[in-house]
C-alpha cells in the first residue's frame, strides 16, 4: 500500500472491515495488512465509518470508553484506554433479546453510565468539570464485538473498528451523580444466573468520571465535542464475558439497580 495516499488507505481499510458486516465473519487484522499503521491513522479509520453511517441515517448519541483496566491496557500493550462513536442503531432495551444474527463473536461487559446535561470541551477538561456536567448515571450492559476474527487485535486494530463497538443496553433507574461514590458502587456480573466476576467503580483508572474527562481530551484532538443529552460508557468493571446464543446477562450494582439482556437460542440461517 506504499503507492496510495493517505486518504485512499483509509478508505480501504474502513471497507475492509465492512467487509465483515457484510460476509457475517471476521476479517483479518489491519495491523496484518499494513503493520506501520498508527493510532492516529486508525482514528481516522474509525471516523470515516461513523461518517459514512451517518451519511446513512444513523446518529451519533453518545461514545464509548474502552481499555480502561491495567489489565486491559497491558494485554494490548498500550498505557491509555481508547475510544468509539454510540449510534443509535446500537441500542438495545433492558431486558430485550438480541438477535445472533446482529453480532460476530460478542462479549459483554459491564459499566457505568453518564448522560451529560452540558457540553464537555477538552483539552482541560477535569473529574470535577465531568461530575458537574452530569445530568445522571445508569447501570449499563456493552456488547462489544469486533470485525477482526477471532478477536486477534492489536490497538490500531480495535480503535479502527471503533473500539470493537457493537451493542449497549441501559438500566436500573436515573440516579444523580451527587447521591453516590462511584468509585465505591459495587457490580456482580452473571450469565445464565452464575456469578461469572464483580467489580467496582474505581477499577475504571480509579474513578469512572476520571475515564470521561480523559475521553473529553483526547476528543479535542479530532475536533470533536461530548454534547449534551450524549450517553457515556465510561468502561468496564471486570473482565468480558463470551455471549453465546441462549445465554442471559444480568448485572446489579449496588445503589443504580440491575441491567440484562438475553441472546436468541438460535441462528437465523
Amino acid at each position: 500500500m506504499n503507492t496510495t495516499t493517505k486518504a485512499e488507505k483509509t478508505e480501504i481499510f474502513a471497507e475492509h472491515l465492512n467487509q465483515a458486516n457484510i460476509q457475517g465473519r471476521g476479517v483479518s487484522p489491519l495491523t496484518e495488512l499494513d503493520p506501520n499503521i498508527t493510532v492516529r491513522e486508525a482514528y481516522h479509520v474509525q471516523l470515516l465509518t461513523i461518517q459514512k453511517k451517518l451519511e446513512a441515517g444513523q446518529k451519533v448519541v453518545g461514545k464509548k470508553i474502552g481499555l480502561t483496566s491495567v489489565a486491559m491496557q497491558k494485554l494490548l500493550g498500550v498505557d491509555q484506554p481508547d475510544y468509539g462513536h454510540l449510534l443509535n442503531g446500537m441500542v438495545i432495551e433492558n431486558g430485550e433479546e438480541i438477535s445472533f444474527n446482529k453480532v460476530l463473536q460478542p462479549k459483554v461487559e459491564a459499566e457505568i453510565a453518564f448522560v451529560l446535561k452540558k457540553d464537555l470541551e477538552g483539552p482541560r477538561v477535569t473529574e470535577m468539570d465531568v461530575l458537574q456536567a452530569t445530568d445522571y448515571v445508569l447501570p449499563a450492559l456493552e456488547i462489544v464485538d469486533s470485525r477482526i476474527a477471532d478477536w486477534n487485535i492489536k490497538l490500531q486494530d480495535t480503535i479502527a473498528d471503533n473500539a470493537s463497538s457493537g451493542l449497549y443496553v441501559l438500566g436500573g433507574k436515573p440516579l444523580s451523580i451527587h447521591q453516590l461514590d462511584l468509585a465505591q458502587v459495587g457490580m456482580v456480573l452473571c450469565k445464565n444466573g452464575e456469578i461469572m466476576n464483580t467489580g467496582v467503580g474505581a477499577a475504571a483508572l480509579g474513578h469512572p468520571a476520571t475515564c470521561v474527562a480523559w475521553l473529553a481530551n483526547k476528543l479535542f484532538e479530532y475536533g470533536i465535542t461530548l454534547k449534551a443529552g450524549e450517553v457515556i460508557l465510561s468502561g468496564a468493571l471486570s473482565a468480558a464475558i463470551n455471549g453465546e446464543p441462549g445465554d442471559h446477562f444480568q448485572a446489579r450494582f449496588a445503589h443504580l439497580g440491575e441491567v440484562n439482556v438475553r441472546f436468541s437460542n438460535k441462528v437465523d440461517q
